[in-house]
This record gives structure tokens, sequence and C-alpha cells, in this order.
């Protein structure tokens, strides 16, 4: 028998579709686990589910969740909280992706490659695969006897990577339906993870399964990658970084095609990412009575100034990009603090010592150790003679030179910082995603966020055309009440299907 034709092979694609009873049934069940999902390991007693804890702060991994007594609800029955060092068992997850998988894995005569990769006992990532036919030979599943499968694979692949098998921390007391299990409000699907990122999950393995049975005859090998651990950081190796340093990711040969990170929102293409940095500035002066200024040294007053310098000379130094246009960037690079602490101690005493914590936000065409660097320069200066900086009246001084004593600015790096991603908007990838957007839902839309991912400007710099897409919604990722559409991730299966099929005419 013949090959199946490329005609035949884009008019199969083009009938992939949700199969809603399946893919509610697998998300029911993986939502029914999130209470063990739930990703923090030291997470702090009290932790903020606040939906300002979306995308653009979902690298922040530490989330310190506000829960005001007016807020909590006692009905609601006792859950493992946050500040009971939640460590993920994403197995529990996986688990059930596994069983709806198994029909159609090669031990059962399908074609689907399944396996799950372990650095960490009950922390598995699930690789799921569908073998494509090498360029050279005629090859079509149809005609694969059950018994003799062909392991052979194409010379290309497409790769779906970035959905995640663990949530941040869910709050019972503060939602209004039970984020430990599934709610269907018409097309709502509430519950911890739906959004972020159970419903990707849920969502891709759904195409696998559609693409097992329909069995269309591709050149290039689709890969499905769920990882582990992608919430917290604090716990290495044993998600993607895992399958990385393992060598796992390359004998997959993820980097002989386009890469497509599943876990951005809103149903169009990201293009770009912002590199991010946490730092701390702290003032140490001199202790004194607030009556006598003059022989004190006031910390709160130099880091205010310190902070100031520095933020001023950062936006000379790293003003908006032409760029940032191009990829629709909302918000240019940024350094902000965002927290103030001082010694504690009576109101009529100058403090020793302030501390003004923030981030710097970098667009990607600046990269975050140049940024490090010039930050670094900047209060070496400062320190190098404090006069530079402005003081508050004639009082105010950061030297004391009878005491031969001056006050000293400290930079602490509290996160060592990771580059944004500018997506390249003209490889096959984009091209692929675009138009598969465009035809399932009307038009493409392209946007850049402030946020970050993990790992993504890695495989960039690699070589790895990578592209980011998200069936999600912003505006409920960490949040209270967090929900996916049923609609907008019935779409999501046609995008992909549909980026898969114009991935094949090229």
């Amino acid at each position: 028998m013949s090959s199946m034709s490329a005609g035949e092979v884009q008019e199969l694609l083009s009938t992939v579709q949700i199969d809603e009873e399946r893919f509610v049934g697998l998300l029911t069940k993986l939502i029914d686990n999130v209470a063990t999902l739930q990703n923090n390991p030291s997470q702090p007693e009290n932790y903020c589910t606040n939906a300002i804890c979306s995308l653009f702060l979902r690298t922040d991994v530490r989330l310190r969740w506000c829960l005001f007594p007016s807020d909590r609800r006692s009905d609601r029955p006792h859950t493992p909280t946050a500040s009971q060092n939640m460590v993920p068992k994403e197995d529990n997850a996986s688990d059930h992706v596994l069983e709806l998988l198994k029909p159609y894995t090669t031990e059962n005569g399908g074609p689907l490659e399944v396996e799950r990769v372990h650095f960490t006992p009950g922390r598995g990532n699930v690789i799921i695969k569908y073998p494509g036919k090498p360029s050279s030979e005629e090859y079509n599943y149809r005609n694969i006897n059950e018994t003799t499968l062909d392991r052979r694979t194409g010379d290309k692949t497409v790769t779906f990577l970035g959905s995640h098998l663990d949530v941040v921390p869910a709050n019972p007391e503060t939602w209004e339906v039970d984020p430990f299990h599934l709610t269907r409000d018409g097309d709502k699907l509430y519950g911890r993870g739906t959004t972020d990122c159970l419903g990707h999950v849920a969502m891709i393995t759904d195409l696998m399964v559609e693409l097992a049975a329909k069995r269309p005859a591709l050149s290039r090998t689709v890969l499905a990658i769920f990882i582990a651990n992608e919430e917290n950081g604090e716990i290495e190796g044993v998600g993607v970084d895992g399958l990385h340093s393992s060598g796992k990711l390359d004998e997959l040969g993820i980097g002989k095609g386009p890469i497509f990170w599943v876990d951005s929102a809103d149903s169009q293409p990201c293009v770009g990412t912002v590199g991010n940095m946490q730092w701390m500035i702290k003032a140490n002066g001199k202790l004194f009575h607030s009556g006598l200024p003059h022989m004190a040294i006031n910390p709160i007053e130099m880091v205010m100034e310190a902070v100031a310098m520095v933020q001023k000379r950062f936006y000379e130094d790293y003003p908006p990009h032409p760029d940032e246009k191009k990829y629709n960037y909302k918000c240019s690079s940024t350094m902000k603090p965002t927290q103030v602490q001082c010694a504690s101690g009576s109101i009529n005493q100058i403090p020793p010592h302030a501390t003004v914590s923030g981030d710097c936000r970098v667009t990607p065409f600046y990269g975050v150790d140049k940024v490090q660097e010039s930050i670094e320069k900047y209060v070496a200066e400062i320190n190098a003679d404090p006069s530079i900086l402005p003081s508050r009246g004639a009082f105010s001084k950061y030297v004391l030179p009878a005491e031969g004593r001056q006050g000293t600015i400290e930079l602490t790096w509290v996160t060592k910082g990771e580059d944004g991603i500018a997506c390249n908007l003209e490889s096959e990838g984009a091209d692929a995603l675009n138009a598969a957007t465009a035809t399932v839902i009307g038009q493409s839309a392209p946007y850049s966020i402030s946020g970050s991912l993990p790992l993504v400007r890695w495989l960039q710099d690699q070589g790895y055309d990578v592209q980011i897409c998200g069936y999600g919604l912003s505006s409920r990722y960490h949040a209270e009440n967090e929900y996916c559409s049923l609609a907008a991730m019935g779409n999501a299966v046609k995008i992909l299907a549909g980026t898969v099929a114009r991935l094949e005419k090229n």
C-alpha cells in the first residue's frame, strides 16, 4: 500500500478536535489531586493568592499572599495550607495522563511512545512521542502490523514543552469554589491549575490521543513533554533542568524543529518576555538621637537617595529600546523599589541601617549580566564618595570627617537573574503558529509581557526556534477562583494541530 499523500495528511489534521468529555474527565482527575501538587517547600505562613500574582509575577516563586481575616470562610473543610512545607508529588497527576494514553501506546499496538522520567521519586516528567516517518522512506502508520510496530522516526520534530504538573498553593478559605475539585459553570472550568497549567496538560494529552487515533503519516516527530517542578526552583534537578542536564532533551532531538513553550495565556502567541533580577540596597549609617542629626548618619535618607541615584542612572543607560515596539511591549526596562525595612527603635532615634528591596525587569535587548555590572558600578561610585548623594538639609550628612566615618551602601542580588527572550518573528515556528492562530480564532495578535519564563532564553541561545503560547487566562494565573475556558482549550487543540499541519507543508 502506498504512503498517505500530503493532501490526505492535511485533511486528517484539519479534523483534529478536542473530545470535551475526555478532556473534562482527565482535568477532573488532575484537579482532584491538586492538594498534593502544590509547590512551595518553604512558603511563609502568610501567603497571597491575589490575582495580581498573575503571569506578570509568576517567576517570583516565593509569592506572599495576604490573608485577611474578613475574607476567610469558616465553612470550608480543612486542607493543608502553604505553611506546611508543600513538596508536590507530580506522579499523582501523571498517573492519570499515563492511564488515558495507555491504549494508544506501542505496548498496546498504538503509535505513541510514552515515558516517565524521574530524577526524584514521585516527581516524574512525562514524554509522549508520536514518531514521524523518515524522509527517505515510504511509511504509513495505517499499514503497520500492531505486533511489529516500526520505531523509526522522522528527520524533524515539533515539540510542545513547558506545560507542568505542579501548581502554586491555594487557600480554600478565600475561594468561592473548592480549588481542589473541578467545578464547571457553563464554559468555565474552576480549580487550581485549570489555567496554570493542568488545563494545558489535559489539552495536549487530548491532542496526542487524537493524533494516535487518527494516525496521520507525519514527516515530523511530534513530542509533548510535561515537566515537574516549574513553580518553584528551590529544589533543583527535578524538572526541565534535570531533563537538560541528563542529556534527555538532546536525546529526544528537540533541536530538530521548533519548540513551543505552552505555558502563557490568552490564546495569542507570546513573542517576548523580560529578564528579571531582584536586589537589596542597604545603607549603614550611625545610630544617634534624632535631636542631634548632625552627629548621626541617617541610613533612611541615605538609602533613599542612593536608590534614586541608581534608578536615574539605570534609566539613562537602559532607555526604551527601538525593538520593543516591534514586539508589542507595553513596558520598557524598569528598576523600582518594592519593599522598605529599617532597624527597629524609637521614633526619636536615627536607626543604624535601612534597606530597600526591589527588582529589575529588563527587555531582552539588554543583557541581565550587563545590567548587574552597571548597578554594581553605580553603588561602588557612591561608596567611593558618599557626598555625591544629595542631602536632606544642612544637618543631614553621610560623612563625618571628625570621626573618620562615612555611611556605606551594600548591594545584594537576591536572585541570580535570567535573561528574557525575543522570539524569532520570522522562523518557521512563528509562521506556523501565527497562521494556525489566525485560522482558528480569526486573527493573530502577538504580544510581549513584563514577566519571565524559565529556560526559554537558554534554549534559544542553543540555536533552537523557541515560540511561546498558552490558552488559559492571564487574569487568573495564581489567582483565587482560577478557571479556564473550555472553548479556548478546544480552540487550542485546533491551533496546535494546525501548527503541526503548517509545518508539514513546509
